[in-house]
């Protein structure tokens, strides 16, 4: 049976357990195993350049010991695709690039949600990459912790407010643009009345996709 390894790049074990949680509809008999593993190495967090560079010879490091048919950067800063690719032959998905393919398959313009204003750079970074600068709407940063969102409670108003507010600038759709925001998904998008896209579910469905009959 085919296994796809998630790999959450900061330390925090309840990020690792939201992550888990959002891709679990996508565990189902018969079909690819998926585990969900957390960076030993990693900060609290990806908020800055310097974490992001930080993580990418560890996951590297991970990537060359296992013997998974896909991996999945459970990052949505995407940290270290290039470098973890040339780690490995098998197929490797950041998640903030997988919600970006599955937001304009849906709709002409996105928006995203950040959680600091220092995840633009590296968004906007992605979208350069993937020559889709000009379908993002706008972009709303929260600048609160991981703590923050991983509460049940402590940022939903937030991230309404940036969901109403990407609306305001014409996103037909909306990018979490943090793992720690998944358990908000379903609120968001009721408050706000457009999709909201999982960036985690999206790239697990990619690596199903990329996996499918690789093994019996």
């Amino acid at each position: 049976m085919a296994r796809i390894l998630v790999i959450n790049p900061n330390c925090s074990e309840a990020c690792t357990a939201g992550i888990s949680a959002a891709i679990a509809p996508f565990r189902f008999p018969g079909g690819p195993v998926l585990d969900v593993v957390t960076l030993k190495e990693g900060p609290p967090a990806i908020y800055t350049w310097r974490d992001w560079h930080a993580v990418v010879e560890p996951m590297c490091l991970l990537v060359e010991r296992s013997d998974a048919d896909a991996f999945v950067v459970a990052c949505a800063s995407d940290p270290g695709i290039e470098a973890v690719r040339t780690a490995t032959a098998r197929p490797v998905f950041g998640i903030f690039r997988s919600a970006i393919a599955t937001a304009v398959a849906r709709a002409e313009r996105f928006g995203v949600i950040a959680i600091v204003e220092a995840s633009k750079a590296r968004h906007r970074a992605a979208l350069r990459a993937m020559g889709l600068e000009d379908r993002l709407a706008g972009e709303v940063a929260l600048n609160v912790s991981m703590d923050t969102l991983l509460d049940p409670d402590a940022a939903r108003s937030a991230l309404i407010g940036a969901g109403l507010a990407l609306a305001k600038m014409g996103a037909e759709t909306i990018i979490l643009g943090c793992t720690g925001m998944a358990h908000h998904q379903a609120a968001v998008a009721e408050a706000v009345g457009l999709p909201v896209i999982e960036p985690a579910a999206a790239a697990a469905v990619l690596a199903i996709g990329a996996v499918s009959g690789a093994k019996g």
